[in-house]
């Protein structure tokens, strides 16, 4: 083994020295080739060839290293971008390293990199999003030139976007979303969505932003909830009539309310044909009276009367028109049903008639003239 010098900045950090495979040097990649490509074409984990020695520059002082006939070292300048790594498991990121001297730049996998290089690289993008300063990160974006993932995750698979969702920022989100953050990004944590964040840390400017921005308020945690069933669940916990909880108690019922906007265009049910599942998983197959597809909806968002019919047994027919109304034996209201598949007219208590009909047969009822002798007037 010959030993040979390297030459470092007097004030730059040995951790900047990256170890790397020995590439020859007729090898040649374009600027910002990916690894996965050059990885391809040296059939190694290559990332470029670098030269053994060093010239020495004032200021500099030497490190020994021993050659090896199959490594080299390269001097890391800084970390110019970043990218999720492909097949990572969700956490695993690459670095788009400039060298110093000046090869062109090119992907490392953050494994090769020092952490204290990586660490002055992502430091100020997780400060500024666990602060969400929105001008902390567009300048942090701007900076990068387009090169900086927004999709950088932590430890725990979490984006800045769900950071900031969580916080209530929702001038935060919108920046993010407009640089390419994933908006329906699961975490590894629980498979927590930005929609998840900011339903379950109340922060309804935030909930409206991303269902604005396209996020897909149906996707699910790793316990099965979406981000409204949630916000509904939080809301069962939060104790009622106590002062100090009404301000959260009011942002759950917003934050709430714009989901169930999104998530249902609310519509006319006919009947419930079917039921499958068990506790809070029930769901119904429900026809929908406009001709719509039939569709299984869970129990919590199909009105509670229909449930109570169905689950009686009641038979549910399709009613044509009301024909008349009396007052029953018990002295409740009752209509006269004329129905399209029988052909008997029936009575039928007012809780059983569509309310259009009724309404529909009052209408009628006032448009016709008064018969004279219901008011008791006499002709001679």
């Amino acid at each position: 083994m010959e030993t040979s010098s390297l030459v470092i900045n007097y004030h730059q950090s040995l951790s900047r020295i990256i170890k790397l495979p020995h590439v020859p040097k007729s090898y040649a990649f374009s600027s910002f080739q990916s690894f996965q490509t050059r990885q391809l074409v040296n059939k190694q984990l290559s990332y470029r060839a670098t030269s053994p020695a060093a010239v020495q520059r004032d200021n500099y002082e030497t490190a020994s290293f021993v050659e090896d006939d199959d490594e080299s070292y390269g001097e890391v300048n800084r970390i110019i971008g970043s990218r999720m790594a492909a097949g990572g498991g969700g956490t695993a990121m690459e670095y788009l390293i400039e060298w110093k001297d000046g090869h062109s730049p090119s992907w490392v996998p953050s494994s090769y990199i020092a952490a204290d290089v990586v660490s002055e690289y992502e430091t100020p993008w997780w400060t500024a999003a666990r602060k969400a300063d929105d001008q902390a990160l567009a300048q942090l974006l701007e900076s990068s030139e387009g090169r900086r993932d927004a999709n950088t995750v932590d430890e725990n698979g979490r984006t800045a976007l769900l950071f900031v969702a969580g916080l209530g920022s929702d001038k935060c989100v919108r920046l993010l979303s407009e640089a390419g953050a994933d908006l329906d990004h699961r975490d590894i944590r629980g498979g927590l969505t930005a929609l998840h964040m900011a339903a379950g840390y109340v922060q309804p400017d935030a909930v409206a932003a991303l269902v604005e921005l396209g996020a897909d308020a149906e996707v699910e945690d790793e316990r099965g909830l979406t981000p409204l069933e949630l916000a509904r669940e939080i809301l069962k916990t939060t104790p009622k009539g106590n002062p100090m909880q009404f301000g959260r108690r009011i942002g759950l019922e917003k934050v709430i309310s714009i989901l169930e906007d999104q998530v249902f265009e609310y519509a006319e049910v006919e009947e419930i044909l079917e039921k499958r599942g068990r506790g809070k998983d029930v769901e119904y197959l429900v026809k929908w009276k406009d001709g719509g597809d039939c569709d299984w909806v869970k129990r919590v968002h199909v009105a509670e009367d229909v449930v109570k019919d169905y689950e009686a047994g009641l038979e549910y027919a399709v009613a044509e028109k009301v024909m008349g109304k009396r007052m029953g034996d018990d002295g409740n209201t009752e209509y006269l049903v004329k129905w399209t598949d029988m052909a008997d007219a029936t009575w039928e208590p007012e809780e059983n008639v569509d309310i259009s009909l009724v309404q529909l047969y009052e209408q009628e009822e006032e448009a016709q003239p008064v018969n004279e002798l219901e008011l008791g007037i006499i002709k001679e």
